[in-house]
């Protein structure tokens, strides 16, 4: 037992360095407070969209547990472009397909972050944002600053460009 204890402790550590380290690595879960962490860098989209990423395994998990308030990161296809929600905050609307087929509306505030110009469908659009549950999949939101500085900034990212 007492060789034991220093072995789990240094493979639990070595873990835990090893996971920090990866540049692919995560997501952060919760209210958007803390430190975000990168699934995807924003500079560099996801060029391979068949290649399934931890984000895709993460929003997989959320969404067969009913999980919201889930703060993430990744990519998918657009496949339909709605018509925006002009009742209320004004928000583009979106959905898209991640690598494992499952779909998310994104609901983009435009009152509070630049619309994507000339959104059509098979573009790549990556996100990081809040999910919320729901039947069909779910919705991303937050994917803009927040002016009172109490929640995660989050970001669309489409062409090589950053939509805050």
């Amino acid at each position: 037992m007492r060789k034991t204890l220093p072995l789990l402790l240094l493979i639990l550590g070595v873990y835990y360095f090893w996971e920090r380290s990866d540049p692919g690595a995560t997501f952060h879960e919760g209210t958007g407070l803390g430190d975000p962490v990168s699934i995807d860098s924003p500079q560099d989209p996801p060029s391979d969209l068949q290649v399934e990423s931890p984000g895709d395994r993460i929003l997989a998990n959320a969404f067969q547990n009913h999980t919201s308030n889930l703060q993430v990161e990744g990519a998918g296809s657009v496949i339909k472009v709605l018509r925006d929600d002009n009742e209320g905050s004004r928000h583009q609307r979106f959905i898209l397909q991640l690598r494992t087929g499952q779909t998310l509306l994104v609901a983009h505030n435009i009152d509070l972050a630049p619309r994507i110009p000339s959104l059509r469908e098979g573009d790549v659009v990556g996100f990081y944002g809040e999910y919320e549950w729901n039947a069909e999949g779910g919705v991303i939101h937050w994917t803009h600053h927040d002016p009172g500085g109490r929640h995660a900034d989050g970001w669309l990212r489409h062409n090589g460009r950053m939509y805050r």
